[in-house]
This record gives structure tokens, C-alpha cells and sequence, in this order.
């Protein structure tokens, strides 16, 4: 297992690379919600560059992040990059998250799994911020 304290995925994950994707976001009573998760994975996965893309969820929506491991790993995949579907670095995060992956790691020991960082930082966000200021 490999969970770096500041991931550089680039030398990991390459396109169309046999990795696999995890969307990784809270999850909410309000399905809609992750449902729009899911919606954004599969969206990630028919841009084509990565063939395997799951979403999965800390609570409140399915499937997990073991069960999405778990979906990757059945088709053959022994790397797979864990992408939080959170704008910043949080509890869950910095606790449950690096939990989650040391008992997904634990179990399948030949498995390769790492953390992207979150989404705060991304040059993207101050123009995505921008656009909706324009709605």
C-alpha cells in the first residue's frame, strides 16, 4: 500500500493505463445528490482516457469505498487512485479516508491504491467560481 503524504499521482496514473479511479465523496440523504457523483464518474470514465472510473461514498449513499475497490479488483486491476470528491482537506479526509484505504490495502495486499489530494488548490476552481458569478 502507498499513501503518500503528498500524492504525485503523475508518475502512477498514466491515461488509458489498467488503473483504476475511484470517485470518493461524502454521500447524502438526499440521493439526487449522489447521484450527480455517479453521474460525474461515469462522465470521467466516457472521456475514454481512464477505462475504469467507480464513485463511492464515506456514508449515506452506495457503494462504498471497499465496494468500489472491491468492482475495480474483480476486473483485474491491481492499481487504483482514490480521487476525493471534496474541496478541501478535512477530517474525513485526513482520518477516515487514509482508515478506509489501510483496510482496502490490508485485505488485498498485492493491491496498489493512493490518494489524490482534494480539489482546493486546482487553478480550475477560481474560474469555475468566476462562471457561476455570471449565472
Amino acid at each position: 500500500m502507498t499513501i503518500p503524504a503528498s500524492p504525485e499521482p503523475n508518475g502512477f496514473v498514466s491515461p488509458n493505463s489498467e488503473t483504476g479511479l475511484i470517485i470518493f465523496a461524502h454521500g447524502s440523504r438526499v440521493e439526487a445528490a449522489n447521484q450527480s457523483v455517479r453521474t460525474v464518474a461515469g462522465e470521467l470514465a466516457d472521456l475514454g482516457s481512464f477505462r475504469y472510473v467507480e464513485a463511492a461514498f464515506l456514508e449515506l449513499g452506495r457503494p462504498d469505498l471497499q465496494g468500489a475497490a472491491n468492482a475495480l479488483i474483480a476486473k483485474g486491476l491491481n492499481r487504483i487512485l482514490v480521487i476525493p470528491y471534496f474541496l478541501t482537506l478535512g477530517t474525513h479526509l485526513e482520518r477516515d479516508l487514509p482508515r478506509l484505504v489501510g483496510q482496502i490495502a490490508s485485505v488485498h495486499p498485492g493491491l496498489e491504491i493512493r490518494v489524490a489530494r482534494p480539489l482546493d488548490g486546482h487553478p480550475s476552481l477560481v474560474q469555475i467560481l468566476l462562471d457561476r458569478s455570471r449565472e
